[in-house]
Parts: C-alpha cells; structure tokens; sequence
C-alpha cells in the first residue's frame, strides 16, 4: 500500500517555513514574518492545542492549533498531519490576520479554521 503524500519533516524545524512577508489591506504595512518553532500547548498553557511561534516585525507570536482538527484531519486522511505541514498552516492563519491588520501576542485557531487552511492549502 502506497504512503499518502506529505510534507516530510526534513531539516531544521525553524526552517519548516521561509521567511515571508505580509502586507496589510488596510495600512499597507508590510510585516516581515519568520517562523521559529512548535510545541504541544497543552503543556505550556494548558490548552488543547499545538502551537508555533512566528516572529513578526522581530516579536513573537504564537498561534494555536486546536488539537482536535489534527484528530479530524487523521480520522479523514489515515495519516498524522506533520510538525512541518501544521507549520504551513500556522503562517497561512497569520498572513490572513495580517492582511486585516489583526496583530496580536496570541491566536487561539478553531478546528474549523485549521481544517479550513489544511484545504486551502492543498494538504492531502
């Protein structure tokens, strides 16, 4: 039986995601943005979620994916979501709230949102 195809979890994990930058609708702002690093929130901050740090304009910013849209994601797919595919999804959750000028320390992302970007961004 074939593996379904996925984003391997190759190199280091602050590379998982190019620096990229983001541009506000609103302000025109451009906000430079790297990704840095992932952990399991639940044990940091008590909250079921998977969280990534993003440097944003050099400060960091970290955005939880709730833990339950991994479980869907499996229950469709039979396979894990990788550390570097949840990245992926982490930067396009970011980029959509920095084109509405939505900048802020902490983004709790809903199953629903995390399921919506794993198909928006094509992860299969």
């Amino acid at each position: 039986m074939p593996t379904p195809a996925m984003l391997a979890n190759t190199g280091a994990m602050k590379e998982f995601v190019g620096a990229f930058e983001v541009t506000s609708k609103l302000t025109g702002h451009t906000y430079s943005c790297k990704f840095s690093h992932m952990w399991v929130g639940m044990s940091t901050r008590h909250s079921d979620t998977i969280d990534t740090k993003i440097t944003v304009d050099g400060v960091g910013h970290i955005i939880g994916l709730a833990h339950t849209a991994f479980v869907k994601f499996r229950e469709r797919t039979g396979r894990d979501l990788t550390d570097r595919e949840a990245s992926f999804v982490s930067a396009e959750y970011l980029r959509e709230r920095l084109e509405e000028e939505d900048l802020r320390p902490l983004y709790d992302v809903s199953e629903a949102d995390v399921l919506r970007l794993i198909d928006k961004i094509g992860i299969k």
